[in-house]
């Protein structure tokens, strides 16, 4: 096998736009499904938390546990490439269309599509997905905690959202590191679809070098090292959450 790597010197420039690219696709998918997820999980885990006395409210927590069950099952049970396509090319023109976007029109919705249309649909989606598996972590790492410390907090005086806040969440995240590594390394991998619909990522970039010279061994060995570095950088600080603080650092 005769490797060619002085080819890929002329698209160093394609190669790091690429990388930074799937570094802020990646960050923004994590930070707004972690957020999102969050939210979900709450909710998703409040079917054992005390019902709320006013029966408008218990009609809306079962409904938004239902809502959430649907939006979990959609998104854990279909395929990301699918959700992709389906965001950026029937979600997208419903929320930004120079007639009749919900979030933009007119000359903003077409420089906004042109510029950043690729980048936000394929956020969208992987935060998205993301929050549906992020929802389902923090669900179960909820429920791995005691049952009955939940309910010495409920004694105390304590609501459901303290009870969390105080006695539940300090012990359940360090349980959940794991799986938020996990997942944060299939975002960094699922990002590669985003190319799909045109995002300069590094998928992208390998794909180019590959047409331009019908090789594809060195560009996607190339990208496959990059890959390599960002997921190994990512579990190396997750463990050191992981670890006890009195050993951080060592």
């Amino acid at each position: 096998m005769d490797l060619r790597w002085e080819i890929l010197a002329g698209y160093g420039p394609l190669f790091a736009t690429g990388l930074w690219m799937t570094i802020q696709l990646t960050l923004v998918a994590i930070g707004a499904g972690m957020l999102l997820g969050v939210g979900l999980g709450l909710i998703s885990s409040s079917a054992d938390a005390p019902a709320p006395k006013a029966w408008p409210l218990r009609v809306g927590m079962v409904a938004a546990r239902g809502l959430t069950l649907a939006y979990v099952t959609f998104f854990r049970g279909t395929p990301l490439f699918v959700q992709i396509l389906l965001v950026h090319f029937a979600l997208m023109p419903t929320l930004v269309h120079p007639d009749h976007g919900l979030l933009l029109t007119g000359p903003a919705a077409i420089s906004f599509r042109q510029e950043h249309g690729a980048f936000f649909s394929g956020a969208l989606a992987l935060t998205l997905n993301a929050a549906a598996y992020i929802s389902e972590i923090f669900r179960a790492g909820i429920q791995s905690i005691h049952r009955g410390q939940v309910q010495a907090a409920y004694s105390l005086g304590l609501t459901h959202g303290q009870a969390m806040r105080n006695v539940v969440l300090p012990q359940a995240f360090r349980r959940m590191v794991p799986a938020f590594v996990n997942e944060g390394i299939t975002l960094i991998k699922d990002s590669s679809l985003v190319s799909a619909i045109g995002l300069a990522e590094l998928a992208l970039a390998a794909r180019t070098v590959a047409g331009a010279y019908s090789r594809y061994w060195e560009p996607y060995l190339a990208i496959s090292a990059m890959y390599l570095i960002l997921t190994l950088t990512l579990s190396l600080l997750a463990k050191r959450l992981e670890a006890p603080e009195h050993l951080r650092g060592r």
